[in-house]
């Protein structure tokens, strides 16, 4: 059983990132099955920090991104809206290169809450962060909560 609302359109989703920082990230929507989501993310001058490695910032704006577009993907977006809450990450290993794939897998799907467990590797397979993501399910025309 899928935990898509509506099935994934990856050409629709990548079309999205135009004019925002995924557009400047290079971040793209690359696949997804029934209970997961992947994007991917370049490692170059655009995604390092100042000694020529992954910021850690970079990995969280990819998991955000990815663990919201998910969350989105869940709701009626007739009714409701996703905003991120809470978002955490391990970084566990440098990255000077390539890219990394991030994939996002619900831990908790509430009636106001989303919680993603989102897994970034490196080209090789290697498991560089692990960030969790809470998202809150907003009615449409009311406030985002207060951060």
């Amino acid at each position: 059983m899928s935990i898509w609302t509506r099935v994934p359109d990856l050409a629709h989703l990548n079309a999205m990132r135009k004019n925002t920082i995924c557009d400047v990230l290079d971040i793209t929507f690359d696949a997804y099955d029934d209970e997961s989501i992947t994007a991917s993310m370049v490692v170059d001058h655009r995604t390092h920090q100042p000694f020529g490695l992954l910021h850690g910032g970079a990995s969280v704006v990819l998991a955000e991104t990815l663990g919201s577009m998910a969350s989105y993907l869940c709701i009626d977006s007739q009714k409701f809206y996703c905003v991120g809450l809470e978002v955490n990450a391990n970084h566990l290993r440098g990255v000077r290169s390539g890219r990394v794939s991030a994939v996002a897998r619900p831990i908790h799907m509430g009636r106001t809450t989303h919680v993603w467990d989102i897994r970034l590797t490196d080209e090789s397979g290697k498991l560089n962060c692990i960030s969790r993501l809470t998202v809150v399910v907003v009615p449409l025309g009311d406030p985002p909560p207060v951060r």
